[in-house]
């Protein structure tokens, strides 16, 4: 069944999205989605983390303006927000946010289990839920793996129980690709998490594939490499030819080479800046890159 919705799911391309020059953004269009393979159901191809952004504490200003880069979010068609135990005051923030805009309904809640023993574990889960004002999470993974096996024991058990829609695990910086490969062989997981983005490219070789092959949704995270990818890009002027996909600047460039893989679900770029949510949700939006796009967009990059 996996992979006959994986056949059946083509991502919606939506025409070039404007902003009004003045006033609250509202969208033309909506996102280009893809479907999560184990059931279908369609997300937005762009996302939302909240890693080191919304780690902001009792900052009152700083919890404003996290609030408004979720509006912005929404507004412009957006679902999955990902967090975790490990990122600091960013549930809370993320909750107080949901509250504050009344967006609990529209959110894909994508949060972590990052514990080293399993009786520990739902109590942390409930704790998140808790942090989030939801009632229960969309998706819960394990964090890095950390007692991957004791946790998916949990998570399987709330997702027969209808506490839980969907099960993954995840992993960043290219660490314990072989142990992910064995549990996505393994186990009935429905997501996996990976960092992927045009200079971290080596989950193209086993994980992407194997993706496709067990139907099992695709998260890329560190699409930026936390800013360091746009910093080192922005020293250099935007290929004239990045027009051709309706590229305006280096984060949709750098977004639409994430998601135009056919094995990515949803990638998830973390900013505070209501300006650059806007700009990473217009990567969802009109034409995507194909294989010999893509592979250009690779080598104008690694020429710089």
């Amino acid at each position: 069944m996996r992979r006959e919705l994986l056949k059946k799911g083509l991502a919606v391309l939506a025409p070039a999205l404007l902003w009004p020059a003045r006033g609250r953004a509202q969208p033309t269009a909506a996102p280009a989605t893809r479907p999560i393979p184990s059931t279908g159901e369609q997300l937005p191809v762009v996302g939302l983390g909240s890693w080191i952004t919304f780690n902001v504490g009792n900052d009152r200003v700083a919890r404003d303006a996290c609030t408004e880069v979720m509006r912005a979010f929404f507004e412009a068609g957006g679902r999955m927000i990902d967090s975790s135990p490990m990122y600091g005051s960013s549930q809370a923030v993320i909750g107080e946010g949901l509250g504050r805009i009344g967006s609990a309904a529209r959110v894909f809640a994508a949060d972590k289990v990052w514990i080293g023993s399993r009786a520990r574990g739902p109590g942390q889960i409930e704790e998140s839920r808790r942090l989030w004002r939801l009632s229960r999470f969309d998706l819960l993974q394990v964090h890095n793996l950390l007692a991957w096996e004791e946790h998916l024991t949990t998570l399987f058990a709330m997702k027969a129980a209808g506490r839980l829609r969907y099960v993954g695990i995840t992993t960043s910086e290219g660490r314990r690709h072989r142990e992910i490969e064995s549990i996505m062989r393994s186990q009935a997981i429905d997501f996996v998490q990976i960092s992927y983005n045009l200079l971290d490219r080596e989950v193209e070789e086993r994980i992407l594939p194997l993706a496709r092959e067990r139907g099992i949704a695709v998260i890329a995270n560190r699409p930026f490499r936390e800013g360091a990818l746009l910093r080192g890009l922005q020293r250099h002027p935007l290929p004239p030819w990045a027009a051709e996909i309706g590229c305006d600047g280096w984060a949709q460039f750098a977004l639409k080479f994430i998601v135009s893989h056919p094995a990515v679900t949803c990638a998830i770029p973390a900013t505070s800046s209501v300006a650059h949510v806007r700009q990473n949700m217009g990567a969802a939006l009109g034409r995507m890159p194909d294989a010999a796009m893509r592979r250009r967009m690779v080598a104008h990059v690694e020429a710089l």
